[in-house]
């Protein structure tokens, strides 16, 4: 999805995504295979199985990928959706990612086992355990389960553990009362962004002025997106009428 058109969705505009409609928790485009996000915390993850089931029946070679944070695991639809994934051997990527604090709660007070990981056992699933902040873990990680979605049509849980440096909300302090400062600015020494661009630079895949070229590019895009959807016109009154119905098979 086009910065435009997310920034627009954000506005309440008609060029957003989802014609203004959608807001934060809910972006969509089926055109680019995004199904949308879901304001009910892991409401979309049996969603994720139906499309994976919806690909294994038509016979293509398209995979389902959802992502959702540790907190959403406890939720009993999470079980269910692992489940049939497992049981219908489905082509699915179900992705965890654990920043270890579900707004203001901590996972090991929320949850009876700290590795999310092992919760895929139960339904005898892939699962792997990666390290969020390592671009190229994730990377591979991914593409190994990708592979195994295409080519065997099995299910995998990964879990990515990483970590949030922002407040969940507007309401949530950068600290907050559930974390330390210390805690936090601990953890911004292993911010994936800055730690891969170092990488970089010692691999002598880029330069310090190609990386700051980069950052520039991508304010440049953030600022062109703010203009666009600020200038873009509102829904006109007709369309709280469309989108109430789904359309009628073809």
């Amino acid at each position: 999805i086009s910065p435009r058109a997310v920034m627009a969705e954000l506005f309440g505009k008609a060029a957003g995504c989802s014609g203004g409609k959608g807001g934060s928790m809910h972006l969509f485009d089926a055109s680019l295979g995004f199904l949308g996000g879901h304001g009910i915390v892991g409401g979309h993850i049996p969603l994720t199985t139906g499309m994976a089931f919806a690909a294994k029946y038509r016979g293509t070679d398209q995979v389902a990928i959802c992502y959702f944070g540790e907190a959403a695991v406890n939720n009993g639809a999470f079980h269910e959706a692992l489940n049939m994934a497992a049981l219908w051997k489905l082509p699915a990527i179900y992705i965890c990612e654990n920043n270890r604090y579900g707004m203001g709660t901590a996972l090991e007070r929320a949850s009876a086992i700290y590795d999310i990981s092992e919760r895929a056992c139960s339904y005898d699933m892939a699962t792997e355990v990666v390290d969020g902040q390592e671009v190229l873990a994730v990377k591979a990680a991914m593409d190994r389960a990708v592979q195994r979605a295409r080519e065997e049509k099995l299910p995998t849980l990964l879990e990515v553990r990483t970590y949030r440096f922002m407040g969940h909300s507007m309401s949530d302090p950068i600290h907050g009362h559930y974390r330390t400062k210390e805690e936090v600015e601990e953890q911004r020494k292993r911010d994936p962004i800055a730690v891969w661009s170092k990488q970089l630079i010692a691999d002598g895949v880029m330069t310090e002025d190609a990386i700051r070229d980069m950052d520039r590019q991508v304010v440049e895009e953030v600022d062109d997106a703010y203009r666009f959807a600020d200038e873009a016109p509102d829904p006109e009154p007709e369309a709280l009428f469309r989108d109430v119905d789904a359309p009628e098979p073809a």
